[in-house]
């Protein structure tokens, strides 16, 4: 079979591909030299490859957190290696961190606000500034009593679990940097949970993703999340429960 010729208007619409490439963030379009990739795409690939990295390796800016007025922690990871290889020590914490949360931090809260770096420093600089403050703006307008906010090194999502477990939270949310792609390193999800407990399923769990400045931004993503805490909160239920509950009052 011969390949489609990009100038044939009779199997090629340039208009048509023009709209699709704008409004698309993939690679699509970018064409050929030869076998190989033209030298933009080439070093436009290799750019958004070291963001990538870059999100991953570096580490949140302590100053930040400080501004934030964030009590910072740390999982059970003792480097970024030992992150990446396992995910389950970012979960949790250990009885020394469980008892410095206790002291320094407000028990028995209604919503426990986390922020952990996950896979993406970068995220968390670029978003959660903006959306904490819209978040805890909007959770006081809705009369839900926030706790004192945390931050987590080498977190990982269900680490919320165990922070709320020792504070006795009725529900949390964790901002948390994903995993970035060539296109944007900068996203940030937020999961919740009711009832936040150790090995809770991810089933119990509520998220709101794609939270950077071409997907959802982080002040409209604030109003979100805590409009969907509020519902947790007044349905005792997240995840799962939470749109079955939904169901069964539609009926």
């Amino acid at each position: 079979m011969s390949q489609l010729d990009p100038t044939d208007h009779d199997v090629a619409d340039e208009q048509t591909l023009k709209r699709i490439v704008d409004r698309n963030p993939s690679r699509l379009g970018v064409g050929r030299s030869g076998a190989r990739p033209r030298t933009e795409t080439l070093l436009t690939f290799l750019e958004d490859h070291g963001r990538a990295r870059d999100a991953v390796l570096t580490t949140v800016d302590e100053q930040l957190i400080d501004d934030l007025g964030l009590v910072k922690i740390r999982s059970l990871v003792e480097d970024k290696d030992q992150y990446l290889a396992r995910p389950d020590l970012g979960s949790d914490i250990s009885e020394e961190t469980a008892t410095e949360l206790r002291d320094r931090c407000e028990q028995n809260p209604q919503a426990q606000i986390i922020v952990s770096d996950g896979l993406s420093s970068t995220a968390v600089e670029a978003n959660v500034p903006d959306l904490l403050r819209s978040l805890q703006d909007g959770l006081e307008e809705r009369g839900l009593e926030v706790g004192t906010p945390v931050f987590v090194e080498f977190g990982r999502v269900d680490v919320m679990d165990a922070i709320g477990e020792e504070l006795g939270a009725e529900c949390c949310v964790n901002l948390i940097g994903e995993r970035p792609g060539l296109r944007s390193a900068k996203s940030l999800s937020a999961y919740m949970v009711y009832d936040p407990k150790r090995g809770a399923p991810t089933a119990k769990k509520s998220v709101i993703s794609n939270i950077h400045e071409g997907g959802i931004p982080p002040i409209e993503a604030g109003a979100e999340i805590a409009d969907l805490l509020s519902e947790i909160v007044e349905k005792q239920a997240s995840g799962l429960d939470l749109r079955e509950d939904d169901r069964e009052f539609q009926k």
